[in-house]
């Protein structure tokens, strides 16, 4: 079920890194929120069943008392356990429309990297936003392929949905990325390896202070029965 407090996607969207210390874990990522993440998201690509579950809970609690919904990676599973409001999925980690019907209230992202046919794909399967990347190089994501900024227009044109863009976005290039047209920022690194978390998550979230029309917000968007 998707939270109550689902907030408009636009902002700062938090993606944690891999730690196996999860009281470090929470404590980084509620520096974030401090900081004006809009959202978070759990994403655990070499932790074990059991960490998940566990890392993914206590960011489930946190994040439910703050009022920021938290996302799972690649698991629909997993966010149903913990009582997560939505789930992300990519190439290979099932279809919008199986994580759709699993989670008919919950926030469905799918990762298009720069590809408008998956775009278009997405919204008619029902998600809520779609990611567009890697638009910079980036350590986490190495192997992905380009995505120009120019395909960021394009994709909400595709789509009509919300961009979170992701990929080596750091404070020094992030507000093209945000003139481009991205409704929100997909930050790891710049985030949570920053000195200050909760000082690197304003300066990211400050990018969007402008006020924005048009953005949906996932309490109002219609769902499928």
């Amino acid at each position: 079920m998707a939270s109550e407090g689902a907030r408009a996607l636009r902002g700062l969207y938090a993606i944690t890194p891999e730690l196996s210390d999860t009281a470090e874990l929470v404590r980084r990522v509620g520096a974030a929120i401090d900081g004006g993440a809009a959202l978070v998201q759990y994403r655990a690509k070499h932790a074990t069943a059991g960490l998940r579950i566990v890392q993914a809970g206590a960011l489930a609690a946190l994040c439910r008392a703050r009022g920021v919904p938290l996302i799972v990676n690649d698991s629909v599973e997993l966010a149903l356990a913990v009582g997560a409001d939505g789930v992300h999925v990519g190439r290979g980690d099932g279809d919008a429309t199986a994580a759709r019907r699993a989670m008919p209230r919950g926030i469905i992202g799918v990762s298009c990297y720069g590809e408008l046919a998956r775009v278009r794909d997405a919204a008619l399967a029902g998600a809520d936003y779609v990611g567009i990347g890697s638009v910079y190089p980036s350590s986490t994501k190495s192997a992905a392929s380009a995505a120009p900024l120019e395909l960021i227009s394009s994709a909400r044109a595709a789509g009509s949905l919300p961009v979170a863009a992701i990929g080596g976005i750091t404070p020094s290039n992030a507000a093209p990325v945000v003139a481009a047209g991205a409704d929100m920022l997909a930050v790891i690194s710049a985030l949570f390896g920053a000195d200050d978390v909760s000082s690197a998550a304003r300066g990211f979230a400050r990018l969007f202070e402008t006020p924005t029309s048009g953005i949906p917000d996932v309490r109002t968007q219609p769902r499928p029965v």
